[in-house]
């Protein structure tokens, strides 16, 4: 185990140290969920309504920060292939490493990663009028949630990322785009046609925003549907399946990769 936590901290840093020598990439990955933000809180949030009454830029900033972590998978599978690709993690398996430390250090790493992200989003978010109400504490178990689902989705990311080329890593957006948006994340599910509102309650990050929302004090809390109500405990477990299952295929995904 002490080898392990080692290696995990070795590989992480060596990831970390990849965003200090690219600034630029850094910025960029900074500056989207800031442009987003502005676009649909302050071009769009006007001709927007919530569910049940509310501020939208309120209703927004959580649905924005569960999009941001979303889109982080993106990254982690890209990287991940890139590593794969380029002979990097036939160097590290050629290493007296351990087998779980590299793949656990990419989701250091990614977590680093996100936790900025989501800091840059929730102080523009303060600027532009989103604030929580319930008090600091159930803030911060808002942002564990929201981490905690960016870990489980790491594990996602690692695994597909050993599966495919980087060129079919660049597309994941194609996939991860519809799936933020299929949620609850910029129109309450309410307002959304039956099937789709059904498909929106229960994707994974409905659950992560909904308990976000209900933690923050946001409007947009409620509904009539299982999933609705019990977003806390979904925004639980949900992760903890995604964890369950990808760490376990990631980790004898590396074992078995071969170029």
């Amino acid at each position: 185990m002490r080898y392990a936590a080692v290696d995990t901290w070795v590989v992480a840093k060596r990831d970390l140290v990849h965003w200090v020598r690219e600034p630029v990439r850094v910025v960029a990955n900074l500056a989207y969920p800031v442009i987003s933000v502005l676009i649909f809180g302050l071009v769009f949030g006007s001709a927007m309504n919530v569910f049940g009454g509310g501020d939208y830029i309120e209703f927004l900033l959580p649905g924005m920060f569960g999009q941001t972590i979303a889109f982080g998978v993106g990254s982690t599978l890209l990287m991940v292939s890139m590593d794969a690709d380029r002979g990097v993690t036939d160097r590290f398996r050629a290493s007296p490493m351990s087998q779980t430390g590299v793949v656990a250090g990419r989701s250091i790493a990614d977590l680093v990663n996100s936790s900025l992200e989501l800091l840059v989003l929730a102080l523009c978010g303060l600027v532009i009028g989103w604030s929580f109400h319930d008090g600091l504490p159930n803030a911060m178990v808002a942002f564990a949630l929201l981490l905690w689902l960016r870990f489980a989705l790491v594990w996602v990311g690692i695994y597909v990322g050993l599966l495919v080329k980087p060129e079919a890593a660049q597309a994941s957006w194609m996939v991860l785009f519809p799936l933020t948006m299929f949620a609850n994340t910029f129109v309450s599910p309410e307002l959304m046609p039956g099937w789709l509102r059904v498909v929106a309650e229960w994707n994974p990050l409905s659950a992560t925003v909904a308990a976000a929302r209900e933690l923050f004090g946001n409007p947009g809390v409620g509904g009539d549907s299982w999933a609705a109500q019990h977003s806390l405990l979904l925004a639980v477990l949900w992760p903890a399946v995604f964890v369950a299952v990808f760490w376990p295929l990631s980790v004898l995904r590396y074992r078995d990769l071969s170029r």
